[in-house]
């Protein structure tokens, strides 16, 4: 039983680079059963720039499923965002999961944005000021979702999909002073709270491709600086290739 899994992130989309991708996306169905965006898809979050991700990612044969970045909620437009990619065809996940049918079983995808906060012994902590703890909130809310999401799924294989980073494994190469910008322990307790065989992220642009969880799930970088390709595959079985 195998399952093959496309991914990207960080594509960063506008007019202006429209048409980048997808040549190497046209090959898809040949390669992959499904496409997973790892987030930041646009530049701003606008609803035109939207638009162009559709252009670029929908209608190519197999299933696409992405969730936001922060990239994406800069404009405040989300509903809009939302809505065209999912009038595309495009299934943006937030604390929430789909289960896919492939050729090699059920696969099983549960995503959210995520969110800072840093890593065990360098990180916020709900304490002091209201602000903080706000921030620290939106961090456990966010990982709370992914977590539940992860364990409501039925299905053969498990595959996270996230924006901000669930470990620091996949940091290394981006400054320490920003590795609590770029993602939060919480997340890979969530990830490692199900049987989880994949975690996908993106958002560190000068990160490395590869890491783990503490409980042992695979983590791989995504983001397009770091794999500089229009996507990469993961065949998702007995073992990760």
């Amino acid at each position: 039983m195998v399952i093959r899994i496309a991914a990207v992130g960080d594509v960063h989309l506008d007019e202006d680079v429209v048409g980048r991708f997808r040549p190497a996306l046209e090959e898809l169905p040949d390669c992959a059963d499904v496409l997973l965006l790892a987030g930041d898809l646009t530049r701003h979050g606008t609803e035109s720039e939207a638009r162009c991700v559709a252009q670029e990612f929908g209608d190519l044969g197999v299933p696409v499923i992405t969730v936001l970045g922060n990239h994406d909620h800069q404009c405040d437009q989300v509903p809009q965002v939302v809505k065209v990619l999912e009038d595309a065809g495009i299934t943006v996940l937030e604390g929430t999961g789909v289960v896919l049918e492939c050729s090699g079983g059920r696969l099983g995808v549960a995503g959210v944005k995520g969110f800072g906060g840093g890593f065990a012994g360098r990180c916020a902590s709900d304490f002091g000021e209201p602000e903080m703890k706000a921030f620290v909130q939106t961090t456990k809310d966010s990982a709370d979702s992914l977590g539940a999401a992860l364990r409501g799924l039925d299905c053969d294989l498990l595959v996270a999909l996230t924006h901000y980073s669930p470990v620091p494994d996949t940091l290394a190469g981006e400054p320490l002073e920003i590795y609590p910008f770029l993602g939060c322990y919480q997340l890979g307790q969530a990830i490692d709270s199900a049987p989880t065989a994949l975690a996908l992220h993106g958002h560190a642009h000068h990160g490395t491709e590869r890491g783990t969880t503490p409980g042992g799930v695979r983590v791989r970088n995504v983001a397009h600086p770091v794999i500089k390709q229009a996507y990469s595959i993961f065949h998702l079985g007995d073992h990760l290739e």
